[in-house]
């Protein structure tokens, strides 16, 4: 067996010439390397029917020419996969059938789904994209469309894509429309349909929980309202994106944020735009979150005219953000007239009356009061006469009684008080001569005398002193000082000691 390259059957290659065919099985190929071996082969340049790379394609542009000439424009449906807008302004999109899951009979017959790449230039796409957006349609991925456009074949990548050139507006609108009223009916079927609007409306909201995106048109009117009312309301702004494929989300989550909070009620707003700027107000991620929010929720979504499924389930819906915000001002002005300014003005009203009758009724208290001191006066100085013209005729003969007594007294008080002093005087000297019999002055005279220590204590009995102990005895004519050379004690008192 040969070890040369051998060339497998191809059912695809080009018929052999006849000089080719001449030439006998030394020329042709051997299937699965078996046989003779070719001994000389031609430049494969020199053999008919091979093809360049650039020939084939032209024959597949002829061949595709001729099955989907130019001016043949081809309606396809599919399923938006993956799509791209390109900064270029150019659009691509890749296209796969609905019904097709990737295992359905035959759908991986030849390597996978079927895929169909479209291309849309931007001279086409931009007034395509305006009237899709008038239309309030934005393509994005999952979204079934119907388009027509014509084949075309990029060599550089050898694929085959369809040139964009219309959108069935019609199918989609229609099929959008399908959508929204299954989402309404499955909302009502559950019972959310109304759950928002059945929640009570305080009187008083002056805590509004916003959720808008920051900066915009919109959320400017919102504001602009609220914060020219006058009143002193409170806003909890919940920054979002309104619009793009993270927003619906972002708003869902906004609203379950604002319902654990303790504002009053919820305010959506979106300045006005096209139909699909407003589209993720109609997903049912956004419903059911209005829905099953446990505060009032306001909508100020677009121009007037334009109604989401938001709106729908919301408590107040409004044509626009400003006039979501004037019904919240109308509401607490309301409020302000019955609870504030319609009793302030009845109270001006009476005020005057009220003072008018307090001043009357001040006025006659002050005359009762003034006639009543008046009388008081009157009767207590007629009474002070009284009194005054009893006393000038009682003072006389009072003033008599009363010398008279106090002569008596000063009689009796005479002698009395001579007895009195002479008691006195005799217990006095009583005093002095028991004084004198006790005197120590008078007992020294007497002979007695007086012995004390150095220290001036009194020494009472031999045993108060010891031996070499200094004394000073005291006379009446003077003292002597002493040094104790021994101290001899009765018999009775040394047993006594002893004892």
């Amino acid at each position: 067996m040969s070890g040369g390259p051998h060339q497998l059957f191809d059912p695809e290659a080009p018929p052999l010439s006849a000089p080719e065919e001449a030439a006998g099985p030394e020329r042709r190929a051997v299937s699965g390397g078996a046989g003779p071996v070719p001994t000389a082969d031609p430049d494969p340049e020199e053999r008919s029917g091979v093809l360049s790379i650039g020939s084939l394609y032209e024959e597949v542009e002829d061949a595709l020419g001729s099955a989907f000439p130019r001016n043949r424009h081809l309606w396809v449906r599919g399923e938006i996969q993956h799509i791209s807008d390109h900064r270029s302004g150019h659009l691509y999109l890749s296209l796969v059938d609905p019904d097709a899951d990737g295992g359905a009979p035959g759908s991986r017959a030849r390597g996978g789904v079927p895929t169909l790449n479209v291309k849309c230039w931007r001279s086409s796409w931009t007034p395509l994209r305006h009237a899709l957006s008038k239309e309030g349609i934005a393509l994005a991925e999952g979204m079934v469309v119907v388009l027509r456009g014509t084949l075309d074949l990029y060599r550089a990548k050898g694929e085959i894509s369809l040139v964009l050139v219309e959108v069935d507006v019609t199918a989609l609108l229609g099929r959008m429309a399908a959508q929204r009223a299954r989402l309404v009916r499955t909302l009502e079927a559950e019972g959310l349909l109304g759950r928002n609007r059945s929640l009570r409306v305080p009187d008083l909201s002056m805590h509004v929980g916003l959720i808008a995106s920051p900066g915009t048109e919109g959320c400017q009117d919102f504001l602009g309202q609220l914060t020219g009312s006058g009143f002193g309301f409170r806003i909890s702004l919940v920054p979002v994106p309104v619009q793009g494929p993270h927003a619906p989300a972002a708003v869902a989550r906004a609203v379950k944020v604002l319902s654990r909070s303790d504002c009053d009620v919820i305010a959506i707003v979106r300045g006005g735009g096209a139909r699909a700027d407003l589209a993720a107000f109609e997903t049912e991620l956004v419903a059911r979150a209005v829905a099953g929010a446990t505060k009032p929720v306001f909508t100020g979504i677009g121009h007037t005219g334009d109604e989401t499924v938001a709106d729908i389930t919301a408590a107040r819906a409004c044509i626009t953000p400003t006039e979501c915000g004037h019904q919240i001002v109308v509401s607490t002005r309301r409020w302000w007239a019955a609870h504030v300014a319609e009793p302030s003005a009845l109270l001006a009203r009476r005020v005057p009356g009220f003072l008018a009758d307090a001043q009357a009724r001040d006025g006659q208290a002050r005359s009762r009061l003034t006639a009543a001191a008046r009388h008081q006066v009157r009767v207590h100085r007629d009474r002070l006469v009284r009194k005054a013209s009893s006393v000038g005729r009682s003072a006389p003969g009072r003033l008599e009684s009363r010398e008279a007594a106090v002569r008596a007294l000063a009689g009796r008080l005479g002698p009395m008080s001579l007895g009195h002093l002479g008691r006195q005087d005799e217990r006095l000297q009583s005093w002095r001569r028991l004084q004198s019999a006790y005197d120590v002055e008078r007992q020294l005279e007497r002979g007695y005398s007086l012995t004390l220590t150095s220290g001036g204590a009194l020494v009472r009995s031999a045993a108060d002193v010891v031996e070499g102990q200094k004394i000073v005895t005291r006379f009446a004519d003077g003292t002597v000082r002493s040094t104790v050379d021994g101290a001899d004690m009765k018999q009775e008192q040394e047993q006594e000691s002893d004892d």
